[in-house]
């Protein structure tokens, strides 16, 4: 499949657009029949393992994938994250890019996602197809707020 790149500007600090992007569960949210877990689970760095299942009962299939770079922006610098695809049914990387720009932010997606043994001929519309979903997932993660989590409960 083709390298599929996507560029966005944002009206959200940097820092805000990174925390929406790399909040791993909400992709699942956004994403049609997938859930997403984390391992593990805590704070994201590299060798977190984050698993997107997409499908219904046994017509369904794993993406596993490996934070291999993890790089959160800072206020002069540009954040850069890096997952590995690797499982057996579908292959290749993602790359996310944030940094500050004009009083927002300048956010950069890159997939490169094979899925093995298609034939190439397939190729084309894979790519389209992977174009509609990263574009969709891409805009309604920084469209749509993390919900705030409820403050923990000391025991008394």
């Amino acid at each position: 499949m083709p390298l599929i790149r996507l560029v966005r500007r944002s009206p959200l600090p940097a820092a805000e657009a990174w925390r929406r992007l790399t909040n791993w569960p909400r992709h699942g949210t956004h994403a049609p029949l997938t859930r997403v877990t984390v391992t593990p689970p805590g704070p994201t760095g590299t060798g977190t393992l984050v698993v997107a299942r997409t499908g219904v009962g046994r017509l369904a299939f794993d993406d596993p994938m490996e934070v291999t770079a993890w790089q959160p922006p800072t206020a002069a610098g540009r954040g850069f994250c890096r997952l590995d695809k690797r499982g057996a049914f579908v292959l290749g990387w993602a790359e996310i890019e944030v940094h500050a720009e004009d009083g927002g932010s300048h956010v950069g997606w890159r997939e490169d996602v094979r899925v093995n043994r298609l034939p190439r001929a397939l190729d084309a519309p894979t790519g389209w197809a992977g174009r509609l979903l990263f574009a969709h997932l891409l805009d309604a993660l920084l469209r749509h707020p993390v919900p705030p989590r409820p403050p923990r409960r000391t025991p008394t």
